[in-house]
């Protein structure tokens, strides 16, 4: 088995560039189908066109945007093309506009909270989440969204409760799953997290994201030879070279950071370091 993980901030900042905004949760950028949202799910895949051209739409809802800050449809539509065109800062700040002028529209606290996510600010972002729908009437994806955004912060026990709620709801969801199965990524409980992911992926059929989520955890106890075939499975011969590239780095990296993390013990070593 691989040594111990890495501090989980560190896991998250190194597994960031793996995807667009896909998947109920998603923190991604990098434009790959196959190693996709491994840092959990904050997205909102049943909102989106796979069709949709953020770009174009940017442009569109800027202008209508521009014409009527106070249109709330204007604010909450370029507020999401913002987030898919990786204008982070910019998304929270227009979506935090418009949930003061808004305060009771569930739909722009729901998207601030995710662009609040989306921007690093996840207690922030939970607490956003947390408005955006109530007990009396709760709403799965946002429980899970809250359940990645306290793994963001280290509360792994906190995180589970919000997945189990969510699992209530909609028993076996792929993606609450495999944010579940991640959450154990985080808190080193490697056999646990492979065999949620392994129950998500069985049920997500060909998603590229859950699969590539269970090769991270296959991966990561030393099973590279197994994570590649994992990860590369019915994609084409250049897709899927890519994302076995993109995996080899990640965990190499982690490699890296751990013989770092043992360096930094030693008290020769910690005593040289200057960064």
């Amino acid at each position: 088995m691989l040594q111990k993980l890495p501090h989980p901030l560190r896991v998250m900042r190194l597994l960031a560039c793996t995807s667009t905004l896909i998947l109920a949760m998603g923190l991604g950028g990098c434009q790959t189908s196959g190693l996709s949202d491994i840092t959990g799910s904050i997205g909102e895949k049943a909102d989106t066109d796979p069709a949709a051209d953020p770009r174009r739409d940017l442009q569109l809802y800027q202008e209508r945007y521009r014409a009527d800050p106070k249109d709330a449809d204007a604010a909450l539509k370029y507020g999401k093309a913002l987030r898919a065109t990786g204008q982070r800062s910019q998304a929270v700040a227009v979506l935090e506009q418009a949930s003061i002028a808004h305060p009771g529209n569930k739909l722009l606290l729901a998207a601030y909270g995710r662009a609040l996510a989306d921007n690093g600010n996840f207690q922030q972002a939970f607490d956003v989440l947390g408005r955006a729908h109530s007990p009396d009437d709760p709403d799965w994806r946002l429980l899970s969204a809250q359940g990645a955004t306290l793994d963001q912060l280290g509360r792994y026990e906190e995180a589970r409760q919000y997945y189990a709620s969510a699992l209530k709801i909609v028993p076996d969801h792929p993606s609450v799953l495999s944010n579940l199965g991640l959450s154990y990524v985080l808190s080193k409980d490697l056999p646990k997290a492979e065999e949620r992911l392994r129950r998500a992926h069985s049920l997500a059929g060909t998603d590229p994201r859950v699969r590539a989520n269970l090769a991270l955890a296959v991966g990561l106890q030393g099973r590279f030879a197994e994570a590649e075939k994992i990860v590369k499975a019915d994609l084409p011969p250049a897709e899927a070279a890519a994302n076995v590239a993109q995996l080899k780095r990640m965990l190499a990296r982690k490699d890296r950071e751990n013989a770092r993390a043992e360096a930094d013990k030693m008290p020769i070593a910690s005593a040289r370091r200057t960064d």
